[in-house]
């Protein structure tokens, strides 16, 4: 397959970018070939015995920083494909090349529930090896595009004892709905053009939000469709920048 094509393996995204693609995995293959991991299981061998599935998961490590604060990506793809070649590496390499660390999540498909799963598996992993991993969990951040923004804001919404929550989700075109009074700072984006999610059931949320007192930026854009991504070649090009500067604004002085 020519790489222009390469759109057409993901049918729920739309501008997909040959040369961003290729250029989040040519950061892969070089640090690889400098014998640098970028792979992590974050379940056990014995966790995978028991579900059989678990062995279709992973976290791909964007490095930035040394001790700096981690971001950890959820891409879209409907529950049905892990979307990571639009809406997980290029976010990663933007993250990693201002220093952050990022993390994309390779999770099961099948539903929202067990993928949420494997995202708060991931997070427990990550707070747990923190030291090892060299990354700080005092600003974390959750982002998810389409389907991978539901589980952001699972996550946002999560309350088991001894979890720590993110600092900021970052979710883009989804109409998720559900949230509590105790959710983080939340950046919102989506394209009024969108023909899979209903703008005005994005809006009434943020206005929820809002109203329940949780700081909200949301952007909307008019022609970029749904499953932009970084939105390259729309109007929607260059909101990653903005959502980084909303996490920036909600970090705490450690």
């Amino acid at each position: 397959m020519p790489l222009h094509n390469i759109g057409t393996l993901l049918p729920f995204h739309s501008h997909v970018d040959p040369e961003t693609v290729v250029e989040s995995l040519n950061y892969m293959i070089d640090k690889v070939n400098k014998n640098q991991k970028v792979f992590y299981d974050f379940y056990t061998d014995e966790q995978k015995q028991q579900v059989s599935s678990r062995k279709d998961t992973g976290l791909f490590f964007f490095r930035g920083n040394p001790g700096a604060p981690l971001a950890i990506i959820s891409p879209g793809g409907g529950f049905s494909y892990v979307g990571s070649l639009h809406e997980g590496f290029p976010y990663a390499l933007e993250l990693s090349n201002r220093g952050y660390n990022a993390f994309v999540l390779k999770y099961r498909v099948g539903g929202e529930q067990i993928a949420t799963e494997d995202l708060i598996s991931a997070i427990s992993y990550i707070v747990k090896n923190a030291e090892d991993l060299e990354v700080s969990v005092e600003n974390y951040s959750v982002w998810g595009s389409s389907a991978g923004a539901r589980m952001a804001a699972n996550a946002g919404s999560f309350n088991r004892e001894g979890f720590i929550r993110p600092n900021t989700v970052v979710m883009a075109y989804t109409a998720h709905t559900a949230f509590t009074e105790n959710d983080p700072p939340t950046f919102v984006t989506v394209s009024e053009d969108d023909r899979i999610v209903d703008i005005d059931v994005v809006e009434r949320r943020v206005a929820n939000l809002r109203n329940a007192g949780i700081d909200v930026e949301y952007i909307p854009f008019k022609k970029a469709g749904h499953g932009f991504g970084l939105g390259i070649g729309t109007d929607a090009e260059g909101w990653i920048n903005q959502a980084i500067e909303f996490w920036e604004k909600h970090m705490k002085s450690t």
